[in-house]
């Protein structure tokens, strides 16, 4: 009694003068970040709605006219292309990408297939090298890089692949991610655009989820991706034609890659970087959302955590390291609008705001409201707007609309370690340069040969306990039952203040434990 008694009398001695004035700071904060991503939404909404309905497609805004063989040149006529495939260990998909590859509808004598092999498994190298050799002697010129080291990881292998001697007489690359499968005429859709347009220097395609259907996490991931490819790189490339690289399913023109300095590893977006660097030099870059690619989509949690934190992490650390170079470039060819835009909505609100904004207010701050009655949070930003900025995410994949509470859900379960990313890119700390490679499992891609659904590898129990959560969702709970209880705002019962009821929330936080998490790993959504 007289421990709980202290405890009771050094809150009531703090709350008033200490804890009600900081939270109070915090809502009007996380309110005017609120705001700020509600504008950004609404915007990039307008935007797209405009190019929908005067569809304004890449062919009508920049030059476009097929590849045609010359009777008397043949196919001299045809730019020479380099076509790189960065891979490390990864025994499930390498066929799959590399015969994607080398099936490219392109002159054989003006196309190279590189394939930079980082692995580190003997066994795994040695299955590389032969399916290269194996296409070798079909007459494709397939060239099997390998180094000494893994320095600078993806950016490293793809700067060491750009030094070799036949390099030189190429002037575009694409660039596949190990797990992606380009279509035969990928080439021929991309490259009239570099060909006709030389200010252009990046054309990006979309990616296409072949394995969307597998889980309720992968259903998940494709909502978020959706929105990302039709709305955020569309606006972008519609309006300032400027947009993240993707850093797969995309074709480079090199002398842009050169002009902006190459490929650089300071950080683990080198994609991003590259993309940044080639803006500030004038060039521009288009997005073909009617050219897709095929590939993969972690289908398992401890997965998607180590590329969320990637995604996360490296965009902030860049923002830091490149803000005051974009703001201080000087090339005529780029104008202070499209600096602005660069660095307030395409880094500060989409990579920082929106993930700080979702965790700290709508699981942090705006739950912890229940045990102050004296601050109000306005329903504007408590209700209206997240409501409104959901439906805008949720229209980009109409066909999941039905489970856009789920998402709800899960998206606030990795505002946490996307927001915890954020402040490790922004701060340096000891996790910024930490690189793994998403895990592929290579089962969606392959031609199915009987019923069975295929195997995951096993997961340990020890793994699949995540300490954070947990507290997360022990403090989430405990705010419900308080508000259930006690409290005047009722939060607990709405879906659209938190938006999350927080008994749900606790179920999504305990993931690792509960028979949700083993649903949306498992579940087959094929028919939903």
């Amino acid at each position: 009694m007289e421990i709980s008694g202290q405890f009771g009398l050094i809150w009531e001695q703090t709350r008033a003068p200490l804890m009600v004035p900081v939270l109070k700071v915090m809502v009007v904060v996380c309110l005017a970040m609120s705001l700020m991503l509600f504008i950004e939404r609404v915007y990039m909404g307008i935007v797209i709605a405009f190019v929908k309905l005067l569809r304004r497609k890449p062919e009508k805004m920049y030059k476009w006219e097929p590849m045609k063989d010359d009777v008397e040149l043949g196919y001299s006529g045809y730019p020479m292309v380099l076509v790189q495939i960065p891979m490390y260990n990864e025994k499930e998909v390498y066929q799959l990408s590399i015969g994607a590859a080398c099936g490219l509808s392109w002159p054989a004598d003006r196309i190279i297939i590189q394939v930079l092999d980082d692995s580190t498994d003997p066994a795994i190298k040695t299955l590389v090298q032969l399916e290269c050799q194996r296409w070798a002697s079909k007459g494709v010129n397939v060239k099997y890089e390998i180094r000494d080291n893994r320095n600078g990881y993806k950016a490293g292998a793809l700067k060491e692949g750009m030094k070799h001697s036949y390099v030189k007489q190429c002037d575009y690359v694409a660039i596949f991610d190990a797990d992606f499968q380009p279509e035969p005429d990928f080439l021929n859709r991309s490259i009239p655009f570099l060909v006709n347009n030389p200010e252009l220097g990046l054309v990006q395609a979309r990616w296409k989820f072949v394995n969307s259907d597998e889980c309720l996490m992968t259903r998940m991931q494709e909502m978020s991706l959706d929105y990302h490819f039709i709305v955020e790189q569309e606006v972008g490339s519609s309006t300032y034609a400027f947009f993240g690289f993707n850093g797969t399913a995309g074709v480079w023109r090199i002398s842009a890659i050169n002009e902006a300095g190459g490929w650089k590893d300071r950080t683990t977006v080198e994609d991003m970087d590259l993309s940044v660097r080639a803006s500030l030099k004038g060039w521009k870059f288009v997005y073909a959302g009617d050219l897709k690619v095929k590939n993969e989509l972690p289908s398992t949690f401890k997965a998607y955590r180590f590329q969320q934190h990637r995604w996360s992490c490296g965009p902030a650390n860049l923002f830091k390291k490149t803000v005051t170079e974009i703001m201080r470039n000087k090339v005529y060819r780029v104008s202070l609008w499209k600096k602005l835009y660069v660095i307030y909505s395409f880094f500060f609100v989409r990579k920082i705001v929106a993930h700080i904004v979702t965790f700290v207010f709508y699981c942090v701050v705006l739950p912890a409201t229940v045990f102050f009655p004296e601050i109000e949070v306005p329903k504007w930003g408590a209700v209206y707007i997240p409501s409104i900025i959901t439906l805008l995410n949720a229209v980009g994949t109409p066909r999941s609309l039905h489970l856009v509470l789920f998402w709800i859900l899960f998206e606030n379960v990795m505002s946490l370690h996307r927001t915890k990313a954020t402040f490790i890119g922004l701060l340096e700390a000891g996790r910024v340069n930490e690189w793994v490679v998403t895990e592929k499992l290579g089962d969606a891609l392959k031609p199915k040969s009987d019923g069975k659904p295929p195997r995951k590898p096993r997961i340990r129990i020890g793994e699949r306990v995540h300490l954070l959560e947990l507290g997360i969702g022990a403090y989430l709970f405990l705010c419900g039952c308080y508000d259930l209880a006690f409290g005047k705002n009722g939060y607990s019962y709405s879906c659209s203040c938190n938006p999350l009821p927080s008994f749900w929330q606790l179920l999504v936080m305990l993931e690792p434990l509960c028979l949700l998490n083993y649903f949306i790993e498992q579940s087959d959504l094929s028919t939903l």
